[in-house]
């Protein structure tokens, strides 16, 4: 019963970690219809950056908001002066952000090196806390709560603010949405730069839990992309539901069959995809 209990906690953690990650994703996917290969770059990128914070004793607070704002800064950069260039062709956008990946990988690797580095979390998270009978790490409860309470900012922004309303009447039709006003191109960048940012915000919060190496990138992308296609392009309520069943079955997987951890994780994306393409919360793009 204890290792049940202990499993789907992990999973939880886990789920909220992805949300983190697979957010911001899924409205640069969605928005811009454009599969962002440099996504989990950003999200250990902001691992990076957020280890450095911590070691100059700035405190976990603060790594974060190191983190999420460089790496918003530089995904609107990114976005402006590299993939605004590339506008209408789809395919140079996905090879652009795959080279850009590359480029942070090797960068990081160069300027860090290619140990792991453990983190630890925030001190009135150390320890563990009693639930179910049980010991469990306050940080991996902290990290579940954390992604409730920015789920919970993310839909506000998007359901009761002028900005969110421009980014879905993008998402649900583009044309319709340059007809009456709305600025793309201004768009494009702020969604980009919040969903890089979110990204690099991951980095830092999964980082006491996974700890830093290289290599997270291309580890975490993977399950950002199922989590997308599964939940729905654009939708933050899939990414949210997504994050979580994701969370679950990859933990679960691992933990029961890690030889077929991956065909299990990778199974529902293809039924879904067969099933229903759009996800299951995703809409048709007119």
């Amino acid at each position: 019963m204890s290792f049940w209990l202990i499993q789907s906690l992990n999973s939880l953690a886990l789920g909220g970690v992805l949300f983190t990650l697979a957010a911001g994703f899924s409205l640069i996917f969605g928005l811009m219809r454009v599969a962002n290969l440099s996504h989990g770059a950003y999200f250990m990128l902001g691992a990076y950056l957020g280890l450095n914070a911590l070691d100059l004793g700035w405190g976990f607070g603060w790594a974060m908001v190191v983190a999420g704002v460089t790496l918003a800064v530089l995904g609107g950069f990114i976005e402006r002066f590299v993939l605004r260039r590339l506008a209408g062709n789809a395919l140079s956008q996905v090879l652009a952000t795959l080279g850009i990946a590359f480029v942070i990988a090797d960068g990081s690797l160069w300027i860090w090196g290619g140990d792991p580095r453990p983190v630890s979390g925030p001190e009135f998270l150390q320890g563990g806390m009693a639930l179910f009978g049980l010991t469990f790490p306050a940080y991996r409860l902290g990290v579940l709560a954390f992604s409730i309470v920015l789920g919970i900012g993310l839909w506000l922004l998007l359901e009761k603010t002028r900005l969110g309303l421009m980014i879905r009447a993008s998402v649900d039709d583009m044309q319709m949405a340059r007809s009456v006003g709305i600025p793309a191109s201004r768009l494009f960048t702020i969604v980009f730069a919040l969903g890089a940012g979110l990204a690099g915000l991951g980095g830092i919060v999964a980082a006491p839990i996974l700890s830093v190496y290289p290599g997270m990138d291309t580890d975490m992308l993977p399950l950002a992309l199922v989590v997308v296609i599964l939940g729905g392009m654009g939708s933050l309520a899939g990414a949210f539901v997504g994050s979580f069943v994701i969370g679950f079955i990859y933990s679960f997987g691992q933990a029961l069959l890690p030889n077929l951890a991956y065909i299990i994780l990778f199974l529902p994306m293809v039924i879904i995809l067969a099933a229903r393409p759009r996800g299951l919360f995703g809409r048709a793009a007119a």
